[in-house]
This record gives C-alpha cells, structure tokens and sequence, in this order.
C-alpha cells in the first residue's frame, strides 16, 4: 500500500477508476470489517429523534417476507460477500464458497477458521424490524433491510452466539465482549434511524446507557 501511496503523491488522477482506488485507500478502516457506524455522539442524537413506541405483534411474520440471501455479483450472495469481506486471507472456490480463511468474531471473541461455524447476524434483527414498522414495507424494501451491505446492518458472528440473540432488542441482549457494545449500540441506531424505525422505551433506555458510556 505504501508503493501506491508514493506514487499517488506525483501522479495526477484523472482517471475515474483511479478515483475509485483512492477511495478505497482513503476509507475509515483497513481492516476488514462491517461498514462504520455513526459517532457515539450522533447515535445519541439519532435515538432522540427515533419514535418511541411499543412493539407490534409478530403476527402474519415470517423470514421469507425479507428475501435473503440474494445475489450481489456473479455466483455470490450477500452470505459470502460478508464473509468474505469480514474475514481474513479468505479462499473462495469458482461458486464464490468460502473454503479457507479466519474469521473473528466481535460479539464473542472467538476466532474460527471455518466458515460454517459464521452466521450472517442481522444487527437490527428481522422479526424485531416487522416488529417496529416492517410489518407495512413492501416486500422489496424488506429485501434490501435484509441485504444491506451499505449500513451496518451485517457481521459475521459466531454462530451460535447468533442463535442466542435470536430476535432481542439491547434491552435484552447485548454482545458478552463487552468492549464492542458501544459499536454494537452506535450500529442498532444507525440502522433504525436510516430505516426509520421504532423503538420501545426499554431498548431506548438500554441504548442511552450504552452510548453514554462511548
């Protein structure tokens, strides 16, 4: 990375493809990772602004109203476009199967190097989001909820770790390493506001303690 740098510093770019590799080199993290959630700061004034609201029922819910995981490019689906993404040295075979690598795990921090042992966690959970306003979006919008590769909405996790989760808002789960909950909360709000989700007073109040503590 430091040759392309070097040579960035006499080389004008004037080429949209250049452009690009600046973006990349210039991103907030170089690690592999999900997409960055907003500052403590911002989060705190996200969930100020987030309706407050006791949760729906779950009634007519199910997981098939939010398709996933769809295909992002050639033979890959959302699934291995984030395992590939969030793991390190990762070895995909020609149906874009990961069949090598090491992924660690943020909620727990454990490291696995089989990719069977990853699960895709949705970090504001689908049944938790038909709970809180997607039970009246369109089948598409749900879709892309459950695709999100742009908000950080999706992390590779230990899978059962995952399992445990399941549905819970932060007022009932928090993930054990407790060095990432504030990234955890700052991404739960993130994700709610851009989707204008609601949130109930519990989760409210599990969330301000979170973020107060960034």
């Amino acid at each position: 990375m430091s040759g392309v740098y070097a040579r960035r510093i006499g080389v004008v770019v004037a080429s949209a493809a250049l452009a690009a590799t600046s973006g990349l080199l210039t991103a907030p993290t170089a690690q592999a990772a999900m997409p960055t959630p907003v500052a403590a700061s911002t989060a705190r004034t996200y969930l100020s602004q987030l309706t407050v609201k006791a949760e729906g029922s779950s009634s007519g819910y199910s997981r098939d109203l939010f398709p996933h995981w769809i295909t992002q490019s050639g033979a890959c689906d959302t699934r291995e476009v984030v395992l590939k993404r969030d793991g390190t040295n990762v070895t995909q075979n020609s149906s874009c199967t990961a069949v090598s690598g090491s992924w660690y795990s943020e909620y727990d921090g454990a490291t696995w190097t089989a990719a069977s042992d990853l699960d895709i966690d949705h970090m504001v959970p689908l049944a938790e989001a038909w709970r809180s306003g997607a039970s009246s979006w369109t089948t598409a919008q749900r879709q892309s909820f459950a695709n999100d590769l742009t908000r950080p909405q999706l992390i590779a996790v230990t899978d059962n770790v995952n399992q445990s989760k399941g549905d819970q808002d932060p007022a009932e789960w928090l993930p054990s390493r407790t060095a990432y909950r504030c990234t955890y909360a700052r991404a739960w709000v993130h994700v709610k506001r851009y989707y204008n989700l609601t949130v109930d007073s519990a989760e409210k109040s599990a969330l301000q303690s979170v973020l107060n503590g960034c």
